[in-house]
């Protein structure tokens, strides 16, 4: 669950990491109507912090504006997900890109290196034995240093923007399948291609990285169709699973 930040600091920011949360946990549906008053009275702040927090939740597309109903959560299909997916990859795929072509300096190829490394660590012994946790931080580090290296506020924000979608992000799944063994076998693969886009970035191959890169985010659907073929019971553990409707 991400950290809730202090609602006495930045009410909006507090509101918005609150009620995404809520959204991912299924504890508010999709199609819930999201009255003003009672919500921002149950946050304990007020409406205008809430108004704009709302906004930002449209922005990402967890919320929409209805004529006469106001905000309501959204419901997610299965190709809208997808299409988050695919977006990321192609995002990713162009940060790749950019970095390769433009070059990368040795100690920011060495800071990849050093956090595969990490990522290694915690891939120790067999699956199911993994340190996901481990895992899911140093992925995140990777994905942030490939952005860092394209050198490009544009793509970073847009990135960041896409990430926030049920699913998008590069560790989505990870935490709540710690017992799936075929889930876990998966992270050897996308360790392997960790590495060789690395490599690419460092040959200056664009074409090479942005292709590894486009290729990588296409495990995040294929453990998407995979969770989707689940029990129910096991599907629920899956954070945002909620909004997604068949």
């Amino acid at each position: 669950m991400t950290a809730i930040p202090d609602k006495q600091t930045n009410s909006t920011d507090f509101a918005v990491t609150a009620l995404r949360d809520r959204i991912f946990r299924g504890a508010i549906a999709p199609g819930t109507r999201l009255l003003e008053v009672p919500l921002a009275k149950d946050l304990g702040i007020s409406r205008t912090p809430l108004r704009q927090a709302l906004l930002e939740l449209e922005r990402e597309g967890l919320v929409e504006r209805k004529t006469t109903t106001g905000f309501v959560v959204r419901s997610l299909t299965f190709s809208d997900v997808c299409d988050a997916i695919d977006l990321r990859g192609l995002l990713e795929g162009a940060a790749a890109r950019r970095a390769a072509e433009r070059g990368v300096p040795d100690a920011m190829i060495a800071q990849m290196n050093e956090t595969l490394n990490r990522i290694d660590t915690a891939l120790t012994g067999a699956p199911g034995k993994f340190d996901l946790t481990g895992y899911a931080d140093g992925n995140r580090d990777f994905h942030h240093l490939i952005v860092d290296a394209a050198q490009s506020r544009v793509l970073r924000d847009e990135i960041a923007r896409a990430e926030t979608l049920p699913f998008s992000s590069p560790s989505a799944f990870l935490l709540s399948q710690r017992d799936d063994l075929p889930f876990q076998r998966s992270l050897l693969t996308s360790q392997a291609q960790h590495r060789a886009v690395v490599d690419a970035i460092t040959r200056r191959e664009g074409a090479r990285a942005e292709n590894l890169m486009r290729e990588h985010a296409r495990i995040a659907l294929t453990n998407l169709e995979y969770i989707m073929g689940l029990e129910r019971s096991a599907r629920q553990q899956v954070p945002g699973l909620a909004l997604v409707v068949d």
